[in-house]
């Protein structure tokens, strides 16, 4: 296995020399191999929303590098960065972020759609995709048709559909109830450990982390310690964890 993302000093600064400035990332340093889980915890105004811009490259960090399938992003131009991002990255958002005028075969399909797939080729792999998250029988509806759970499905078929280098997903369990919530954790654990999906998921929640197999906690815009899973069960992982978080880590 290989290394598939590696933040090297990544530093990000908001606001214009001369006036004041507000550092959110310092010198930001981790890497992913290929097959790994990893989960990112952090507070609010921690920086991990910042981080997981960067990493999808909606942003650039202001110094440092960022390498996703050993290409750094900081040397590609904005069109150059759209079309790496759209076969490379693969992204769930907490808040669906569904076409609501496209069906979910549509809404799935889009990055292919988009990067002029001929529909021969991308019915194919919609159908598959669709299938192996169960929700092939969703596909003629519309988002506004279907659960918030089976919504975040789709998001993730669509975030999965062109097979990236690596899923990034934001508080994916955000706005499910508990049950929708413990169903796209389980699909996304197996995932990762069936389909060697690569994935990085920044979240809040313990629980939602105990799925990973490594998590960082950034702070301040600095990672700091990380839990390894080490060949605990999930459930051991997580009283773990919450014994670390009560330590005030």
């Amino acid at each position: 296995m290989g290394e598939i993302l590696r933040v090297d000093q990544a530093t990000k600064t908001y606001g214009k020399q001369g006036e004041k400035q507000y550092q959110a990332l310092k010198g930001i340093n981790f890497a992913l191999e290929e097959g790994e889980f990893v989960a990112v915890m952090g507070a609010s105004g921690s920086g991990k929303t910042t981080l997981l811009n960067l990493l999808a490259t909606l942003d650039k960090p202001t110094s440092g590098h960022i390498f996703i399938n050993h290409q750094d992003n900081s040397a590609l131009n904005a069109n150059q960065l759209a079309d790496f991002r759209s076969r490379q990255i693969g992204f769930i958002f907490q808040d669906f972020n569904l076409l609501e005028n496209l069906t979910n075969r549509e809404n799935i399909a889009l990055p292919l759609s988009l990067r002029g797939v001929p529909s021969r080729r991308i019915d194919p792999l919609v159908e598959q995709i669709a299938t192996r998250l169960g929700i092939k029988q969703i596909l003629p509806k519309y988002p506004a048709e279907v659960s918030g759970g089976q919504k975040q499905r789709v998001a993730a078929a669509r975030a999965l559909v062109h097979e990236p280098a690596i899923l990034l997903a934001d508080e994916p369990t955000g706005a499910l109830d508990s049950t929708s919530a413990q169903e796209l954790l389980d699909t996304l654990a197996d995932l990762n450990q069936n389909d060697g999906i690569t994935t990085l998921m920044v979240t809040h929640d313990p629980y939602a982390a105990s799925f990973a197999s490594r998590i960082l906690f950034i702070k301040d815009g600095k990672i700091g310690e990380q839990l390894l899973k080490s060949g605990l069960a999930r459930q051991q992982f997580y009283h773990l964890l919450i014994d670390h978080l009560g330590n005030g880590e």
